[in-house]
């Protein structure tokens, strides 16, 4: 299986801007610059896209584990925070907080560990640290 976005850029790092488009076109020439990456400015930028991205993938792989330890969740709720610091993404912080029916606390850290050692795009990650909090609602 093979996925696919685009970048294209206009005109120079600090006033250019650019859009991305992915194979799905969930994002259409979505726009991101400078401003958006650095400032307030309106669009997105790669930060943001990796913290969708590793929250999306760390949610589903603990969906399944949950699954496959006899219980089904309700709801998960994930925020990934990604922190850019002095040129290179340092971290990686997953907030995730669940409604499973019948789990324990304990059993639930268990599962958001082991979610965390196997998600895909964590381990893409050459980041000093992926965090991880759970809690039950």
């Amino acid at each position: 299986m093979k996925r696919n976005a685009t970048a294209v850029w206009n005109g120079s790092g600090k006033e250019g801007s650019g859009n991305l488009t992915t194979q799905s076109t969930v994002l259409n020439k979505t726009q991101y610059s400078f401003k958006s990456r650095f400032e307030d400015g309106i669009g997105t930028n790669p930060e943001e896209l990796l913290a969708a991205a590793h929250s999306g993938c760390y949610t589903m792989k603990l969906t399944f584990l949950i699954g496959g330890a006899g219980f089904t969740p309700t709801q998960l709720e994930t925020k990934c925070d990604i922190t850019l610091d002095n040129g290179k993404i340092t971290k990686s912080e997953l907030t995730v907080k669940g409604t499973v029916p019948g789990i324990s606390a304990e059993d639930f850290q268990k599962l958001a560990d082991q979610a965390n050692a196997e998600c895909l795009i964590g381990n893409l990650f050459n980041c000093e640290k992926i965090l991880v909090s759970a809690t039950l609602a």
